[in-house]
């Protein structure tokens, strides 16, 4: 969900051969772009790329997915940029937090995951608002830039059941600039040529 150039969706292909992806956005530029990145990727035959708004288009399958996954906008109440498209990317003027997880309640299957990337300050809202609409952690990670860095990340897969004991975990980057920690090269290995 708001796939933007497609790269997570094309991660997500990448990790899990048997899965069919369905890639949306609300943003016409996107989805061209996404779809010119799946059209060269060995993923195309299992890749469907469409525009449409979330809440819209992912209502009328109630039920349906084993997976939501997005990094939905992380600019709230802040200068938005003179680019409309820009605007929609980075901002949540167009699908707020709460109406994601709404809309995700709604179509996920009982025993799906939803798995969000999201800036470090949402991480409060995010802990109120998945109860508000049946969500139960699973799995946590706070994304450090460098060791003695303010979090900037959160990496976080919510399931319908609730779970005794969620694994978390954070993850530094760099140690240094560009030299990465063993832990983000592990983590990215298989998508990076030169890492």
């Amino acid at each position: 969900m708001g796939t933007g150039t497609g790269l997570i969706a094309l991660m997500v292909a990448q990790r899990n051969p048997a899965a069919a992806i369905w890639a949306i956005d609300i943003d016409p530029g996107a989805v061209a772009q996404a779809k010119g990145n799946v059209a060269n990727s060995s993923f195309a035959d299992r890749m469907t790329v469409e525009q449409c708004d979330f809440r819209h288009c992912a209502s009328q399958r109630p039920n349906r997915f084993d997976l939501i996954v997005s990094n939905p906008p992380w600019f709230e109440n802040s200068l938005l940029p003179p680019d409309a498209g820009r605007t929609r990317a980075r901002h949540s003027v167009s699908l707020t937090l709460e109406e994601l997880l709404h809309t995700a309640a709604t179509c996920l299957k009982q025993h799906g995951t939803l798995a969000l990337i999201l800036p470090f300050d949402k991480r409060e809202e995010l802990k109120v608002l998945s109860a508000k609409h049946g969500f139960f952690l699973k799995r946590e990670t706070i994304v450090y830039p460098l060791p003695d860095s303010i979090p900037k990340r959160l990496l976080t897969e919510w399931i319908r059941l609730p779970l005794d004991n969620p694994l978390r975990s954070r993850l530094i980057i760099e140690h240094s600039r560009h030299h990465y920690s063993e832990a983000f090269v592990d983590l990215v290995r298989e998508f990076y040529l030169y890492m």
